[in-house]
């Protein structure tokens, strides 16, 4: 016999009300339960080196720190989801599978998302090639083809301007690559953020800004509605980092060497790459190999010294590739100060010296540009440098700290109480930015090299 109409109705409501909270269910189990109870937090981030990056399998950046010491402080692990855009960043966020949108432009008025105050600034620009006549102003857009990424904020901001302009979106890369798409003279205008153009500036000198569009961009870590709780730690631990300088260190350890070199300088450094380094990368390579330093660190660190020119002389009496004096050369072992092999794995093993002399208190990274400035002014002006800091209440172990010290050195009042005696502080300063600069344009063209061993 067949159910009434009755009974396949009821059946159907029944039916119907399982799948309900069956949907109800998948869809609170897709959802991330707070981080106190999984035992990790998880965050959502733009995956380009301004925000965050994987070198070499090692995960690092300004948010992924900042992210890390939050973890560490709630007690948990950190799990970083790398997200394409800034629309996918706040699709991930609300559906619940991710904890926190790191670095997303702040939008006041937003009715389900909450934002902390922010932490970083940036505003939108117009790049062109140096060759290439740029526009002064919107007017000059007319006419222009602009590239910018899709799902860029910027692309509502260009579409408000009373101007019709010819606007094409590119979804493949960051927004380093479609920077090089006017170097490599694939693009005509590319319009975005400053941060990204600062870094992008120093893999491709012949970029240039415009005008700079109205606006600015003020970027924090977001939150969807029901994460009241890490929302509060959050703006409590944030305060924090400001108040006690971790803002401040983060960004000079990722962007205060940024734009320190000329575009001359940077165009000459591509150039020698081509030219002058396939000499003697694989002399490099083996100096990796006995120290456990990048090789491009050290080629970074000799081009610095001597423009990768073996037979390099200074004024002061130091030689070489890696620019050693006499006694360095002795003490290294060294025959011919003029032999870049013997230079440069003369030097690097220096280098290792110095980093292993300095207090285990020091870390990474530190613990590098300490010793690399050692290398410029010795380790006894390095270690009167942080006697200096300590006497300033200031942080002998961040690089940060020390980039206000060191320049001290060459100041009687302050060199006069050490017995290492006067420095020029300043100039060592300088050097590390430079190779710091040198090095993240080599690891962007270079690749890292694997011994064959491991």
């Amino acid at each position: 016999m067949f159910p009434t109409l009755a009974v396949r109705a009821a059946r159907a409501s029944v039916v119907f009300l399982l799948f309900a909270v069956g949907v109800t269910l998948v869809t609170n189990c897709t959802r991330l339960s707070p981080p106190a109870h999984r035992g990790e937090l998880v965050v959502g981030v733009r995956n380009t080196p301004v925000f965050y990056q994987l070198e070499d399998g090692v995960p690092s950046g300004f948010d992924y720190d900042l992210a890390a010491a939050f973890a560490a402080e709630l007690g948990v692990k950190l799990r970083v989801v790398p997200i394409r855009n800034t629309e996918e960043l706040a699709s991930q966020l609300r559906r619940g599978r991710i904890h926190i949108a790191l670095s997303m432009p702040i939008v006041e008025g937003n009715s389900d998302l909450f934002f902390t105050s922010s932490l970083r600034e940036s505003r939108y620009v117009v790049a062109h090639q140096a060759y290439r006549i740029g526009p002064s102003d919107v007017d000059d857009l007319v006419g222009r083809s602009i590239t910018l990424s899709t799902h860029s904020p910027a692309l509502e901001l260009l579409k408000s301007l009373p101007q019709k302009l010819q606007i094409f979106t590119q979804d493949k890369g960051d927004e380093i690559s479609l920077l090089a798409r006017i170097s490599e003279q694939k693009a005509d205008l590319v319009v975005t953020d400053s941060l990204h153009f600062d870094i992008a500036s120093n893999f491709y000198p012949d970029l240039r800004v415009g005008f700079t569009l109205p606006g600015r961009i003020q970027l924090g870590w977001a939150f969807a509605d029901g994460e009241s709780e890490l929302y509060t730690k959050a703006l409590t631990f944030l305060e924090t980092a400001r108040e006690n300088g971790t803002l401040a260190r983060l960004e000079d350890r990722y962007f205060g060497h940024i734009r320190r070199i000329s575009e001359q300088g940077t165009a000459r450094f591509l150039q020698d790459i081509q030219t002058k380094l396939p000499a003697h990368r694989r002399s490099f390579e083996i100096s990796q190999e006995i120290t456990g330093i990048d090789w491009r660190l050290l080629a970074a660190l000799a081009y610095q010294e001597s423009k990768w020119d073996p037979l390099a002389t200074s004024f002061t009496g130091v030689r070489g590739m890696m620019m050693l004096t006499g006694d360095t050369a002795d003490r290294m072992g060294v025959t011919n100060r003029l032999d870049p092999r013997q230079s440069i794995r003369a030097g690097s093993k220096y280098l290792e010296l110095l980093y292993d002399d300095l207090p285990e208190s020091i870390k990474d990274p530190d613990r590098l540009w300490m010793a690399l400035a050692a290398y410029n002014l010795g380790m006894g002006h390095m270690n009167g440098g942080r006697a200096i800091a300590e006497s300033m209440k200031l942080d002998p172990n961040s690089w940060y700290e020390m980039k206000k010290v060191l320049p001290l050195l060459a100041r009687p009042e302050y060199y006069s109480r050490l017995k290492s005696g006067r420095a020029r502080g300043g100039e060592a300063v300088i050097m590390v930015e430079n190779i710091r600069t040198y090095y993240d344009i080599l690891t962007r063209f270079e690749p890292a090299y694997k011994p064959l061993l491991e």
